[in-house]
């Protein structure tokens, strides 16, 4: 009954809390999609369920362990979860988001990295690398150790050169920079592939199977460069191929064409699963908590009078009525309506001509205490009677 008092009684307002969170929701899900944070918040959610439950049910020492819980909780995600939230808020960066912060361009870093890769090819020193596009690769990888630069033939060099303890296991370049090093992909496990392909033309095609990220491949033996994308291995004969290939396959795609309908449509349909799990999972939590908002609301009630001389008849007003505004727990104020508040006023002294009558709080009757009459328009009526014929 309450949840069917709140749906009804829904505004604008909350309509645009559940869409901007469930936006919110969706984006963070993609963001940390595969990391520990997701895992993590997937829990914190279960924990959530279970807090409220103990507590809807009365169950004392549960709601209190879970309140002592929650009180070093933040502390303890700060600390776990220091580098996910850093990279939220670099993507929430204002400057960013309104484009006045200058975005270094692929062509910034592909050509420096297309160098590195065929000079790793001409010295016969094999190597790895991942370069990220929509899709994060951390939920599918083995995480190696952290790093931070551009992608230039010299950072490759010295990283899969073979005395360097980095060397062994793929770089993952993510927005034009390495992110990290040594890093370890899962295999391919198909059998019918060619013998000459080793441990990392499998993980390039294992990886590349799972997400849309390219895999670069440079052969220790053949001195060759490969590609891995979408399940497929392509050679690369010249670095001229390699640099067209990489600008095609990184740069930002161009706004797809069709009108605005068809643009709103594949904004909606494009991981529509996600989107509506995120919608779903929002609505349900915001119905679980709105019964507890402090809520308010108005409403036109008739007015009853009492005690009115038996000698009298009320003229004016005809059909009295005033606008009542309540205030109290949205799964209370929810119930109330026409039907179930009343407002009676006494009309024992009223006399022939005009009577002003003050409507107050106390002649405002609830169903229950637990809502309060914060205004009444209008707080006076001017009732006129006429003795009965």
């Amino acid at each position: 009954m309450e949840t069917l008092s709140i749906i009804q009684n829904l505004r604008v307002q909350d309509v645009l809390d559940v869409a901007f969170l469930s936006v919110v929701a969706y984006h963070l899900y993609l963001w940390f999609q595969g990391t520990r944070a997701l895992k993590a918040m997937v829990g914190l959610l279960g924990l959530g369920a279970v807090y409220t439950l103990a507590r809807s049910w009365g169950l004392f020492l549960t709601t209190w362990v879970f309140q002592v819980f929650w009180q070093v909780l933040v502390i303890l995600l700060i600390i776990l979860f220091q580098s996910e939230i850093r990279q939220v808020l670099e993507r929430l960066n204002p400057v960013k988001l309104l484009g006045i912060r200058k975005m270094t361009p692929p062509e910034a870093w592909i050509s420096d990295f297309v160098n590195g890769v065929f000079q790793l090819a001409r010295r016969s020193i094999g190597a790895l690398v991942v370069v990220e596009r929509s899709e994060r690769v951390q939920g599918h990888i083995t995480p190696g150790q952290v790093m931070e630069a551009a992608p230039t033939p010299e950072i490759l060099l010295s990283i899969f050169q073979k005395d360097s303890p980095l060397h062994d296991g793929a770089v993952i370049v993510a927005d034009g920079r390495i992110r990290q090093v040594a890093t370890y992909l899962p295999l391919s496990s198909e059998k019918d592939l060619p013998r000459r392909w080793g441990t990392r033309h499998r993980a390039a095609l294992g990886l590349s199977k799972r997400a849309d990220a390219l895999v670069i491949v440079v052969s220790e033996e053949r001195g060759e460069v490969s590609v891995a994308m979408g399940g497929n291995l392509r050679i690369m004969e010249s670095p001229e191929k390699f640099m067209r290939f990489m600008h095609e396959a990184v740069a930002p795609p161009r706004p797809a064409g069709g009108n605005r309908w068809e643009r709103l449509r594949g904004y909606v349909v494009r991981r529509w699963r996600t989107k509506a799990l995120s919608l779903l999972v929002v609505s349900l939590t915001w119905l679980l908590f709105a019964g507890q908002q402090d809520f308010q609301a108005s409403f036109t009630v008739p007015v009853e009078s009492a005690n009115l001389p038996a000698i009298l008849r009320i003229t004016e007003p005809p059909n009295p009525r005033v606008r009542i505004t309540v205030r109290g727990l949205r799964k209370d104020v929810g119930l109330l309506d026409e039907s179930n508040v009343e407002v009676r006023v006494d009309l024992s002294g009223s006399r022939v001509g005009s009577n002003k009558v003050r409507i107050g709080r106390g002649q405002v009757i609830l169903p229950n205490d637990r809502v309060r009459v914060i205004r009444i328009q209008p707080p006076v009526l001017t009732y006129v009677m006429r003795e009965r014929p």
